[in-house]
């Protein structure tokens, strides 16, 4: 039995041509976003290596664990006795040998602080540690405190010799200078330079009222040499640099090195030949609880040693994509997260539809807003010099610690809209919705909405 087929009509007629007119407008208008160049569809970076599967030889090593060492670490431990050695200058008073009994001894105010004027003439300790005095040999001093080497003078003068009467005559013993060590210093941080940035900011909103800003970093320095004496006890790296300008500033490496000269040595044709010397590096931050990473003698500094503070190249990291094309520093003892470093930039984080910039005086973009963008592509150079693509989903960072990576130096950052958020955001952007609503005792609304489609 054959069935009739019912006529359409002109009425669905139209219906089904109006279908095909809406399926013919999508369809020109995907092709029309896949051929203008959407990022978010030609992205050559979005397909980089989830960073949970990320290997852990590409992961940043933390910072902020770490912590200055104690400072006493750096010193040398006070003394309560001090002990005579090659170097010193001591003030001798011996009537009718070094002074005349009938007139008071000289006195002298001594260099160093801390130190009681001095009472006599001034003798230098020679280097085999005896001190020359008149009429008599000379008196081994070294080892010995003043109150013994001042008994070992008496002994010489009043029972060897006994040139003196204790009963009428004096014999006084004093430290007019204590020997010295001199060190160089040579600091390439120039202690008081700061951090300068030169920031040029555009007018005009860029995505999302983002103004298109570049920032370059850099740092100044100057470097400085220092010639410095260091009295005997005190010549320790922590005094050195105290005298030189203190700690080394964030411009310089977390480490002093200590350099000391190596061994000359006359070879058979008469030539001189230095051997190589000794090179000691003093960290000064170190993982909490953590030991010493350096003998308490290595901070001990002698005639000859240079201490070398290392200025610290600018480490930075970079943005692109949706973010403002930047050269961003890397703190030095501060670790960064990947959410940090957009935020730092000046990127937009879970913003919608909100201007950064607000010199035109709106906060809010019209319409319904924007999706943020969540994929952030992190280029980075492994230890074997290949570049590796890490993506991040910012949404799944911002709740997950796992997911936020630590940045590291060189890294470049580029900030992408994924597909779904490319084609929301251009459909808010054609599509205004305007929704005034009159409520009634029956609960009526009333909206309007209007559309503007490319081509009409």
């Amino acid at each position: 039995m054959i069935r009739p087929v019912p006529f359409l009509g002109a009425s669905a007629h139209r219906m089904t041509c109006g279908k095909r007119n809406v399926l013919r407008r999508a369809v020109g208008l995907f092709l029309l976003i896949l051929f203008s160049g959407c990022a978010a569809l030609t992205n050559p970076v979005a397909n980089g290596i989830p960073v949970r599967l990320v290997p852990p030889e590409l992961l940043a090593e933390a910072r902020d664990p770490k912590e200055t060492i104690p400072l006493a670490w750096l010193r040398r431990p006070p003394v309560t006795e001090y002990r005579l050695a090659a170097g010193d200058v001591l003030g001798v008073h011996i009537d009718g040998v070094l002074g005349d009994r009938d007139t008071l001894p000289p006195v002298t105010i001594p260099e160093a602080s801390g130190l009681p004027p001095a009472v006599g003439v001034p003798i230098a300790v020679r280097e085999d540690g005896s001190l020359p005095l008149p009429t008599v040999p000379s008196i081994p001093v070294a080892g010995k405190t003043i109150q013994e080497a001042e008994a070992a003078i008496i002994d010489a003068y009043t029972v060897q010799r006994k040139l003196v009467n204790l009963e009428n005559e004096r014999i006084l013993v004093s430290l007019i200078r204590p020997r010295t060590e001199r060190i160089l210093v040579i600091r390439q941080d120039n202690p008081g330079a700061s951090l300068q940035a030169d920031n040029s900011m555009g007018l005009t909103g860029g995505f999302r009222g983002l103004s298109s800003m570049s920032t370059t970093s850099t740092t100044q320095f100057q470097g400085t040499g220092t010639v410095v004496d260091l009295p005997a006890y005190e010549n320790d790296v922590l005094t050195a640099l105290t005298r030189t300008g203190g700690l080394p500033g964030a411009g310089a490496q977390n480490e002093v090195v200590i350099q000391r000269a190596g061994a000359t040595t006359t070879q058979p044709n008469g030539s001189t030949e230095m051997t190589r010397g000794e090179s000691i590096r003093i960290p000064l931050r170190i993982s909490p609880g953590a030991p010493a990473p350096f003998q308490p003698e290595d901070i001990v500094l002698k005639t000859g040693d240079i201490i070398f503070v290392e200025a610290r190249l600018a480490e930075v990291y970079y943005t692109a994509g949706l973010l403002p094309a930047r050269e961003m520093s890397l703190p030095r003892d501060i670790d960064i997260t990947a959410v940090e470093a957009i935020v730092r930039a000046g990127g937009p984080v879970v913003n919608g539809g909100l201007h950064s910039n607000n010199i035109s005086g709106q906060i809010v973009a019209k319409g319904i807003g924007h999706p943020s963008p969540s994929l952030l592509s992190i280029l980075r150079q492994s230890p074997d010099g290949r570049q590796v693509n890490i993506r991040i989903d910012l949404y799944r960072a911002l709740q997950d610690p796992r997911e936020n990576i630590l940045i590291q130096p060189g890294d470049v950052l580029i900030l992408q809209e994924t597909s779904g958020e490319a084609f929301s955001r251009y459909f808010s952007n054609v599509l205004t919705l305007n929704i005034v609503s009159e409520l009634f005792s029956r609960g009526s609304a009333a909206g309007t909405a209007e559309a503007a489609f490319p081509g009409n």
